[in-house]
Formats: C-alpha cells, sequence, structure tokens
C-alpha cells in the first residue's frame, strides 16, 4: 500500500514490494566508514535502462550543497549526455528507488508523487530525493534497512517519451574579462613577398587569434596603404549559431618617438565573420617615411590587445 508523505520541499510516495529492482542494484558494506573517512557523495558505475546509461548518486549525510539534514539524499543522473546535445533530444522517464529491507526481504519504494514523470534534457541531466529516508529511521536495525553495516539500494528507470525542441542558445558574458596582449616582431620587411603576413596564433579568452598585415593592401586599401586585421586561428571550433564578443586593438610601433598608430574596435566574431580590421590603417607613404618610426632597420614591431566580453553557442 503506498503511503504519501509530503514536507516543504517535495512530494515522495513510498511503498512496499517483494520484488527486487529490476534495472540497478547499488549494495553498500561497511555503510557507517563512508562519513569517517569523509566520502560525503558516492557515484555508482553507470547501468543501462531503456536504452540510455545512468548512474545514481548518494549522499550518505545528506545534500549539503542544498542544505539537507538529517536525511540521505539519492539523485538519477543521465550519463548519456552526449546523445543529449548531439541529437537535442529531451528525454523524459519514470523512476523510483528501491531500499531493501533485509530482515523482511521486501523493498521500500520511493517515487516523486507530484511528478511522476521527470524531464532530462541539456540543461537538467539531474533529479531525485533530497530528502529519501532520515538517517535515523534508516539507522534503525528494527526496519532492516541497515544490518551488520550493509545496505542495498537500487534503481528502475522507464523512458516513456523522446522529445526534439527547438534550436536553443546561450549567452555567455564574462565577469572581469582580462585582456591579452601579443607582440609581432616582423624582420626583413621589404623583401617578404606574400600577399598577406600573419602572426604566430596567440590566446585570449580561450580562442585562438591571429594578426593579419597586408604590407600592400587589401580591397579598397590595395595599393595606397597598409590593411591590419585581427582574425580567427582556427574556426573549425565554431558552430553555425556560435559568436565571440572581442573589444581589441591593433598597433603599428613607432619606433623612433613612440608615436604609435592605433584603433580600436569591437566585434562579434563568427563563422561567417572571422576577422575583424581595417583595409586602411596607415598609407604606404607614411609607413615607408624614415621619420615615422613604422618601419626601423627593416623592421616592424605589430601589436595586439584582445579582450573577449561574451560567447554565444548552441545549447
Amino acid at each position: 500500500m503506498a503511503t504519501l508523505v509530503s514536507d516543504n520541499l517535495e512530494e515522495v510516495e513510498r511503498s512496499i514490494s517483494k520484488a527486487a529492482p529490476c534495472h540497478y542494484v547499488l549494495k553498500i558494506q561497511s555503510f557507517s566508514l563512508l562519513a569517517k573517512n569523509g566520502i560525503e557523495k558516492y557515484e555508482s558505475g553507470e547501468f543501462q535502462a531503456s536504452g540510455y546509461k545512468w548512474k545514481l548518486i548518494l549522499y550518505p549525510n545528506g545534500n549539503r550543497s542544498r542544505n539537507v539534514k538529517e536525511h540521505l539524499s539519492l539523485y538519477l543522473v543521465f550519463t548519456d549526455i552526449g546523445s543529449l546535445f548531439r541529437q537535442g533530444l529531451e528525454v523524459h522517464a519514470v523512476f523510483r528507488f528501491f531500499l531493501l529491507d533485509q530482515s523482511k526481504d521486501e523493498h521500500l519504494v520511493v517515487l516523486d508523487a507530484k511528478e511522476k514523470n521527470r524531464r532530462f534534457h541539456r540543461l537538467k541531466h539531474q533529479w531525485g530525493f533530497d530528502h529519501l529516508i532520515p538517517i535515523r529511521t534508516f539507522n534503525d536495525v528494527s526496519n532492516g534497512y541497515l544490518l551488520d553495516d550493509t545496505c542495498v539500494f537500487g534503481a528502475e528507470v522507464f523512458v516513456t517519451k523522446e522529445t526534439r525542441p527547438g534550436r536553443a542558445e546561450c549567452l555567455s558574458v564574462v565577469k572581469d574579462a582580462i585582456s591579452c596582449k601579443h607582440v609581432w616582431r616582423i624582420e626583413n620587411f621589404s623583401k617578404l613577398e606574400s600577399e598577406c603576413l600573419e602572426s604566430n596564433a596567440f590566446f585570449s579568452g580561450d580562442q585562438r587569434w591571429k594578426i593579419q598585415l597586408y604590407p600592400k593592401g587589401r580591397r579598397y586599401g590595395s595599393g595606397t596603404h597598409i590593411s591590419l586585421y585581427l582574425a580567427l586561428e582556427d574556426s573549425s571550433t565554431l558552430t553555425d549559431s556560435s559568436k565571440i564578443f572581442a573589444e581589441f586593438t591593433l598597433r603599428i610601433q613607432d619606433q623612433l618617438q613612440s608615436r604609435h598608430i592605433a584603433g580600436k574596435v569591437n566585434h562579434w566574431f563568427s563563422e561567417s565573420s572571422q576577422e575583424s580590421g581595417w583595409a586602411k590603417f596607415v598609407s604606404l607613404a607614411y609607413f615607408h617615411h624614415t621619420g615615422a618610426g613604422c618601419l626601423v632597420k627593416d623592421v616592424c614591431v605589430v601589436e595586439a590587445e584582445v579582450t573577449v566580453h561574451a560567447v554565444a553557442s548552441t545549447l
């Protein structure tokens, strides 16, 4: 016969069953040593149920991160996360936990009385009970749950349906973003024949970047100006909906009087917009003038300062 137990946090339905759990059994010996050895959480091995992989997480003294006291906490975790992300799945499942009464050879069965169907998806892949059973009740020998310091838990999971929701996006704004500076020294500048020069890759905001310099200009700066850009070094890490918002400064040093030529801008970098900068950064006439300090002993020094402020990606 089922009984409904309600507290301020959750509604739990408890019943008695002679049948053992059909999907997973977790037997723990020397249970009291978990706390004595500082083991506040135990994660079981993975098990298969209804075509997916799952595991149990047990807090023998309650889930402190949720301010649980004087109760055991037990959760079911969907571990087949790759399926959720690759296919955009939502898995709806009914689950129940078992606790063996070793004296009577029957099980206490615990399930969610409020929402029997729980939805597991990319943002929520764990469900369970903060207050599975009071520790005092669990430790009481007359209940048969803990005998000879041994207990047996179990679980059953039944998937009721699978759905594929619409597209979703997550925008992460970086708090206290850190600026990264990269200095690129280009030697033998006048002897370089490449249409586009590229710096070594450097990191900022977990992304790899590079500076691109066109010695004879590009687009509407062709033949009249130095063109200078900041570009993503590897765009293959971006999906169609991924975007990176970066603020950056590009600078050509004046090696004589420190009157540097600089440009500052911000830009959303994406798969379709992998670079940003200036086609007319500095005129070729000024760049090659001996008093400008841009080219000294055939050496040009270029700097980039990059700060990543936000990243948008698909969920």
